[in-house]
């Protein structure tokens, strides 16, 4: 592995994982507004947005509840974010390559950037759908599930296959994500540093840009990712036959709005987790590469 490399994979490994702590609250109140449906009127919503999902899982659970998942969600972040990361660059390169190459000056397109971002991530998610089905699981449940009890779970209800349940869109989703987070990230910052310098203050603004753009994107096939999951394992869970199965009952029964529940806590999770983790990516991989240096 090259210099520049391992300066990815380590900088990924420790931004993310530390990103990952700071916002898992908001992602259980992300998920658990997700699952709930609006079909039985407004009795049956249980929570009224992220605020009041965050407060009622505290009084009801206990604060820890606000980490549910926390061990799957780190594998997976880890994991995840590292693959991702490392593979960007090869796979811009690759796309530039067969895309007739850079612009005129030299410089890469947003579109090559775009594409190199949902690339690199959609063949990642692929591999660690596992972590991401776990993860979901453990958040929605009310109670205090270990992780090999989850997968005893799933593995006896659906098999080996259960746990890439949702592979489906959760690729899609997750190609739109990293080419929002990575491809805009790398075009803000190369359109920021000219003007700012390569400084804390050009990371931040760039990542507050692709997690803004991120959450835009992703919001409605994150929302049928998450219904998929969730009925993982459970004989109780409203069953989708695929993508667009679940797409046409949430948007029949629930209305399109449906299909952006759990936007704002998304979009606030999206926003400090980019900027927790690109701001912590960029120092320690200078750190990295001086010390390689030496």
């Amino acid at each position: 592995m090259s210099n520049d490399a391992g300066s990815r994979l380590f900088g990924s490994l420790v931004a993310s994982g530390v990103a990952e702590v700071v916002t898992l609250p908001i992602d259980v109140a992300k998920v658990r507004l997700q699952v709930q449906t609006s079909t039985g009127g407004s009795q049956s919503i249980e929570y009224r947005g992220m605020f009041d999902c965050l407060r009622k899982i505290q009084t009801h659970e206990g604060t820890p509840a606000l980490w549910k998942g926390l061990y799957p969600a780190l594998v997976r972040q880890c994991l995840y974010s590292s693959c991702s990361l490392v593979l960007y660059e090869p796979v811009r390169d690759f796309v530039v390559k067969s895309t007739g190459g850079a612009n005129s000056d030299g410089s890469v397109s947003y579109t090559q950037r775009l594409w190199s971002g949902g690339l690199a991530g959609a063949i990642s998610i692929t591999i660690f759908n596992w972590t991401e089905v776990l993860k979901t699981r453990m958040q929605t449940s009310s109670e205090s599930l270990a992780v090999r009890a989850v997968i005893s779970q799933v593995y006896r209800a659906d098999g080996l296959l259960g746990f890439w349940a949702g592979i489906k869109p959760n690729v899609m989703r997750t190609f739109l994500v990293n080419a929002a987070e990575l491809g805009t990230y790398d075009q803000a910052k190369t359109m920021l540093v000219p003007h700012l310098g390569d400084n804390l203050f050009a990371h931040l603004g760039a990542s507050t840009v692709s997690g803004v753009c991120s959450a835009l994107v992703s919001t409605p096939s994150d929302v049928i990712k998450t219904r998929l999951m969730n009925a993982a394992g459970q004989a109780t869970a409203t069953k989708y036959n695929g993508v667009a199965d679940a797409f046409v009952k949430i948007y029949r029964n629930e209305g399109f709005g449906a299909l952006y529940k759990g936007f704002v806590p998304i979009c606030a999770r999206k926003v400090v987790w980019c900027s927790t983790f690109f701001v912590l990516y960029e120092q320690l991989r200078a750190v990295a590469n001086k010390k390689s240096e030496h």
